[in-house]
């Protein structure tokens, strides 16, 4: 089976025009870690100093792109956001 991971662009919002194929992955775990990586490059280089996560977060569910997984006959549960709000508040607090 394989795992596809498609993106969408949180600028705009239920349009799928901007979507796009990232690529096919042979197993889940480098599908979400494609999509991991996504939602990091976008926090990393958004990140301003003494920003909040709750402000970086607010970043991206407006300008980052949205990763999701299709496996063969379903979509697969990649809980972006509750990903971002995970990782921004770790580089918020790291920084």
């Amino acid at each position: 089976m394989k795992y596809k991971v498609f993106v969408d662009d949180n600028f705009h919002y239920m349009d799928e025009s901007p979507r796009y194929k990232l690529g096919e992955f042979k197993t889940l775990e480098k599908a979400i870690n494609a999509c991991k990586k996504i939602v990091d490059e976008f926090l990393l280089e958004n990140y301003k100093p003494g920003m909040t996560s709750s402000e970086l977060t607010s970043q991206y569910v407006l300008y980052g792109e949205d990763p999701f997984i299709i496996g063969a006959d379903e979509r697969i549960p990649f809980f972006t956001r509750d990903y971002t709000s995970l990782k921004a508040e770790e580089i918020c607090q790291s920084v």
